[in-house]
C-alpha cells in the first residue's frame, strides 16, 4: 500500500470516525430526551459505526506492514477481514435494534417530542454527504474495508430516515399511532441486516481467494502472450491480497529451448504484466512444454 493511498484511507476513515463520535451523543441524548426509541436504535448503530471505524483503521494501518518471514506474501488480507468484522457488526447492530423494537412494541408507548424530528434531518444530511465522500474514497484505493465503512454511513442515513418517517407518523396519527416509531425502527434493522449480509459475501471471497473478474484475468494473460517466444499461456490463476493481486502462470514455450532462454522470457513476462497492469503486485511463472495438438496417444 502507497503512502499516499493509506493517507486517503485513513482521512476519510478519521472523518466518519469524528463524525459518529459526535451524532451517537447527540442522537442518544435526543431519543432519551424526546422518548423517541427509533432514534436510540440509531444511536446504537451509529456506536457500531464508531466501532467500525476503529476496526477499518487498524485493518489498513496492518494491511500496509511490509511483508516479512511469518507473512512473504504482506499483510494485505488485513482489509478484507476488517471488512467482514465491520459487516458482522452491522448482522449484531441490526439484531440488537430488531429486539429492542419488537419489545417496545408490545409495551406502552408515550409519544416522541416533535423537535427529534430536526435532530435527523442533521444527521441523515450529515450521514448521507458522508457515505458519499468514503465511498468515492473507497473507489479511489480500491480499498474493501473502506467500502464497507461508506457503507455504514449509508446505513445510519437509513436508520435516521426510518426513524423520521416513524416519528412523523405517531406525532400525525395522535394516541394510538406511538408504535409508529418502533415499527421505523424494526424497519430499519431489517435494512441494516441486509446491507450486513451484503458486504460480508465479497470479504469472505476475498479471504477465500476467490478469482477477481474474468476481465482482468483475459487481460493478463493477454499481456503475457505478446512475450516473443511464449507459444500460450495454460493456466493463470489470480487471487487479491489487499489492493493488489498476486498471479500464478503457466507459459507454455518451445521444448526445445534452453533453460536460460526460458529463464528469460518468464522474467519479461512478469515484468510486462506489472508494468502494464501496476495492481499486480507479483507474477509466478511455471514455464511448460508446448505440446502439440495433434500429438497421438499410443
Amino acid at each position: 500500500m502507497s503512502s499516499a493511498r493509506l493517507q486517503r484511507s485513513l482521512r476519510a476513515t478519521f472523518l466518519g470516525l469524528a463524525a459518529n463520535v459526535a451524532l451517537t451523543i447527540a442522537k442518544f441524548l435526543a431519543g432519551i430526551l424526546g422518548h423517541s426509541q427509533a432514534l436510540i436504535a440509531d444511536a446504537v448503530e451509529s456506536l457500531a459505526d464508531i466501532f467500525s471505524s476503529i476496526i477499518v483503521w487498524r485493518g489498513l494501518v496492518v494491511a500496509e506492514t511490509p511483508p516479512d518471514e511469518d507473512h512473504p506474501y504482506g499483510h494485505g488480507k488485513a482489509e478484507p477481514l476488517a471488512a467482514a468484522m465491520v459487516s458482522a457488526l452491522l448482522l449484531l447492530a441490526a439484531g440488537w435494534i430488531a429486539l429492542h423494537s419488537l419489545k417496545g412494541i408490545v409495551e406502552p408507548r408515550v409519544a416522541p417530542s416533535a423537535w427529534t424530528l430536526m435532530v435527523l434531518i442533521m444527521v441523515i444530511a450529515v450521514k448521507e454527504t458522508l457515505f458519499r465522500f468514503v465511498l468515492r474514497e473507497s473507489e479511489t484505493v480500491s480499498s474493501s474495508a473502506v467500502e464497507t465503512d461508506a457503507w455504514h454511513h449509508r446505513s445510519d442515513a437509513i436508520t435516521s430516515a426510518a426513524a423520521f418517517i416513524g416519528i412523523g407518523i405517531a406525532l400525525v396519527g395522535g394516541p394510538g399511532y406511538e408504535h409508529a416509531d418502533n415499527w421505523a425502527a424494526l424497519v430499519a434493522a431489517c435494512v441494516i441486516a441486509w446491507n450486513g449480509w451484503r458486504l460480508l459475501r465479497p470479504a469472505f471471497n476475498e479471504l477465500m481467494d476467490r478469482s477477481p473478474d474474468r476481465t482482468l484475468i483475459e487481460k493478463i494473460r493477454a499481456v503475457a502472450e505478446t512475450i516473443p517466444g511464449v507459444d500460450g499461456v495454460e493456466k493463470c490463476y489470480v487471487r487479491k491480497m489487499g489492493y493488489q493481486f498476486f498471479v500464478d502462470m503457466h507459459v507454455e514455450v518451445d521444448p526445445q529451448m534452453t533453460v536460460e532462454n526460458s529463464h528469460r522470457i518468464g522474467h519479461e513476462v512478469k515484468d510486462k504484466v506489472r508494468a502494464r497492469i501496476p495492481s499486480v503486485r507479483d507474477v509466478l511463472i511455471h514455464i511448460e512444454p508446448l505440446k502439440p495438438a495433434n500429438k497421438s496417444i499410443l
